[in-house]
């Protein structure tokens, strides 16, 4: 075997192992990933209900393709902010822990700044870390920390009219 053959070939079998030990590693980035905070498609859910700490609890549904509040006299719902609100199911989490490594009052859940169910999934929302612009969510016995952009928000008292 010539010397620029034998270069070749070790040169190919350098590139083909640092492409091996490349996919291994994405591959085992994504397995290690902590994902979304549930596993609801947004576009698939049909029902939110949305209880702000010390208010009453918003309840819509979605009918034709648009929301509607379902509270009393159903009203066409501002579809912006309900879209907002059925894609925090789909927020990416920075970490997850089990909640019995909390505390839940020294973390807002005991008192939820919001709870939010999407379809039969409930999220409660606690305080923000300490460590930065995060935010402690409660989904099911696991606690997420999500970015504070994912908190629910008050509705405009315009965005809700009847049709």
């Amino acid at each position: 075997m010539r010397r620029a053959t034998r270069q070749r070939l070790l040169l190919l079998l350098g590139v083909a192992t640092l492409v091996a030990l490349a996919a291994w590693q994405w591959q085992r980035d994504a397995a290690a990933a902590p994902g979304a905070l549930t596993c609801l498609d947004p576009a698939a859910i049909t029902r939110v209900t949305l209880t702000l700490q010390g208010g009453q609890p918003e309840h819509y549904a979605k009918r034709d393709g648009h929301w509607w509040r379902i509270d009393g006299t159903p009203a066409r719902a501002d579809d912006g902010r309900l879209d907002e609100l059925t894609g925090i199911a789909a927020a990416p989490v920075a970490s997850w822990r089990p909640l019995g490594d909390f505390e839940p009052a020294r973390i807002g859940l005991a008192a939820p700044v919001a709870t939010l169910v999407l379809d039969r999934q409930t999220l409660r929302f606690g305080e923000t870390a300490t460590t930065g612009p995060l935010r402690y969510v409660q989904a099911g016995d696991r606690v997420a920390l999500v970015s504070v952009r994912y908190t629910p928000r008050p509705a405009a008292h315009d965005a809700i009219r009847a049709d």
